[in-house]
């Protein structure tokens, strides 16, 4: 992937090294939510999240802000940098405002407006505080446990969260939150599923439209990131973990559906094209 010569975010929060002690946490409705989503990402029991979420403490600390220095720091600066710019371009397109989330760099645990973000969970976007919330280690995880290896994948996963704070800016997030409050069981995981897909059809149109600007893709970066996507399958997960799927159970689609709508924002590149709700059923 080619990023030395994208535009670096100022809006990343490093809390990197920082550890936190305190008053536990309380989470709402919708902060229950989206732990429990996080849970289904990497096949592990929501009960067990949610418990952290509840037991573990925390404390106000002072973070790292802007534009990291390391390299690490600096490329995720750049894929988030290059978000704001794409999505800019398009809401503007729709005479609308693009307003960026935050991007916080964390390490093994931290404080969100959803509850208590722990690294075993993965990333994930918080709608509470429009922060994503990404602990660098899973990209190691991502490569060696899950054979995703390289930077678009990372980027995939980066520009994935950021579709999630789209959905939120398009009003998308609350009209399925809302309608999860009132359904059974069934209907909120395929609602779940929905919105996940969307995500991914959306880090597929940040994509397009990136590599139409500043020529970002090399070869092999659309497989690598198709990887990902496979890799973080709910089918893939629950193979990985219990030896067998339960596609009741599934909350961010199977690993066929999340790399067909990838593709298929990559191809297209329009927020049209991402209607996960209109393919399955609407809203």
């Amino acid at each position: 992937m080619r990023w030395d010569d994208l535009r670096r975010s100022s809006n990343v929060e490093d809390y990197r090294g920082t550890s936190f002690g305190g008053p536990g946490l309380k989470l709402g409705v919708g902060g229950t939510l989206v732990v429990a989503a996080i849970g289904y990402f990497l096949g592990i029991d929501p009960s067990v999240l949610l418990g952290l979420a509840s037991s573990v403490p925390t404390q106000t600390a002072a973070p790292q802000s802007g534009t990291p220095s390391d390299e690490q720091g600096q490329f995720i600066a750049a894929v988030l940098g290059e978000t704001e710019d794409t999505w800019s371009a398009i809401f503007e397109q729709r005479r609308a405002h693009y307003s960026p989330p935050k991007l916080v760099l964390f390490s093994h645990a931290i404080p969100s407006a959803c509850g208590f973000a722990n690294s075993a969970a993965g990333p994930f976007y918080c709608p509470e505080d429009s922060k994503v919330y990404l602990d660098l280690s899973f990209f190691q995880q991502l490569a060696d446990e899950f054979q995703a290896p390289g930077q678009f994948a990372q980027a995939y996963v980066i520009a994935h969260e950021v579709g999630h704070h789209v959905q939120n800016l398009l009003g998308i997030e609350a009209q399925v939150r809302a309608r999860q409050e009132r359904a059974s069981e069934a209907e909120v995981n395929q609602l779940q599923v929905r919105m996940e897909l969307q995500a991914d059809c959306f880090a597929g149109v940040w994509a397009k439209h990136a590599d139409q600007v500043h020529h970002i893709l090399e070869q092999g970066d659309v497989e690598s990131a198709l990887r990902a996507a496979a890799a973080v399958g709910d089918d893939t997960l629950q193979k990985r973990v219990q030896g067998y799927v339960v596609p009741e159970s599934f909350t961010h689609g199977t690993a066929a559906q999340r790399t067909s709508w990838f593709q298929r924002g990559l191809t297209n590149g329009t927020i049209g094209d991402c209607d996960t709700f209109g393919a399955f059923g609407t809203i």
